[in-house]
């Protein structure tokens, strides 16, 4: 075995439906893996079966070479973050902090009263111990759920979609704040996250971002990492592909030319360094090209060609 925190043909089942795996992953000591997937995927039952929240019908888990596959929860120095926080709105800030310690068993009161103060200051809420939940910002509180986390120095950090509940401009600063603290602590990491809507249950691709958006393993994962164009049949062929080829084109791989596939803008959307415009072609497919704001104006006829696509096999009707 390798790895860290080892998943090794991870399955659950509900009733008669596969809700998770098989599922054979190894993550090191130290990194931070994003789980990416639509809601219903079964990222939150794999995080419950890492946490010991629910038991496997199949497979195992190791955290640094113990298998802690019948291991209770509080015995498996996990901490969970979960995505509505589930602070105790009748315990202030240090009681909910504190109470990721004490629940792994009794501690001196002073220890006690210290490691909640040293994860405070961690997170950035150092002098917060006796505030209300009630009193503080979606990101504060976060962050509260996130120390009561770490206080018990868990071996692996599992977060399950801790950021969905902040509004964009807090999200995306709380993001690199939050990887910026999971890499200073250098605990290993789950992150899960997720964005439309299908239900898969198996891991389809562990990469890099850069990876997953490069050099996709399946069309599944080419449409759901990143905006794709998705063009078949003649469309496909005008940009290079062959008869049983889907191809997928970022917007941003598709340009305006003097020749090539030729179509009418029908629609612009500014996004302030560049456009996204939606293109029609003469036989009334439709497909975006991201540009210079100022490369084309909505009605015009223009001529796109294709900077790169990725190739993928047409799937077969009878599956």
């Amino acid at each position: 075995m390798s790895g860290f925190l080892r998943m090794a043909g991870l399955t659950k089942r509900w009733a008669h439906d596969v809700a998770v795996g098989p599922v054979t992953l190894d993550i090191s000591r130290g990194e931070i893996v994003a789980l990416l997937g639509p809601s219903g995927s079964g990222k939150t039952t794999l995080l419950r079966l890492l946490a010991g929240f629910e038991t496997p019908d199949a497979g195992g888990i190791t955290v640094a070479g113990d298998d802690v596959t019948t291991v209770p929860p509080a015995r498996r120095r996990c901490g969970m973050v979960f995505q509505h926080y589930a602070l105790f709105p009748h315990l202030d800030v240090g009681e909910n902090v504190a109470f990721g310690i004490l629940g792994g068993g009794s501690r001196e009161a002073g220890a006690v009263q210290a490691k909640v103060a040293e994860v405070l200051a961690l997170v950035d809420l150092a002098g917060f111990e006796r505030r209300k939940v009630q009193e503080l910002s979606g990101g504060q509180q976060q962050r509260v759920a996130l120390a009561r986390a770490l206080a018990p120095e868990p071996l692996v950090l599992l977060l399950d979609e801790p950021l969905s509940n902040l509004d964009p401009a807090l999200r995306e600063r709380t993001r690199r704040e939050l990887r910026a603290l999971i890499k200073r602590v250098g605990i290993t990491t789950l992150f899960v996250t997720h964005e439309q809507e299908e239900s898969r249950g198996l891991v389809e691709q562990v990469g890099t971002a850069d990876e997953l958006y490069e050099q996709p393993a399946s069309l599944f994962v080419a449409t759901f990492v990143g905006r794709a164009n998705v063009l078949r049949g003649a469309l496909a062929r005008a940009f290079g592909g062959r008869d049983g080829q889907v191809l997928v084109v970022r917007p941003e791989r598709l340009r305006f030319a003097d020749a090539g596939l030729p179509g009418t803008v029908r629609e612009r959307r500014y996004t302030g360094a560049a456009a996204f415009y939606l293109v029609e072609s003469d036989a009334g497919e439709r497909f975006e090209v991201l540009a210079d704001p100022v490369a084309a104006r909505v009605g015009e006829r223009v001529y796109v060609e294709a900077v790169r696509a990725i190739t993928f096999s047409e799937p077969r009707a009878d599956g």
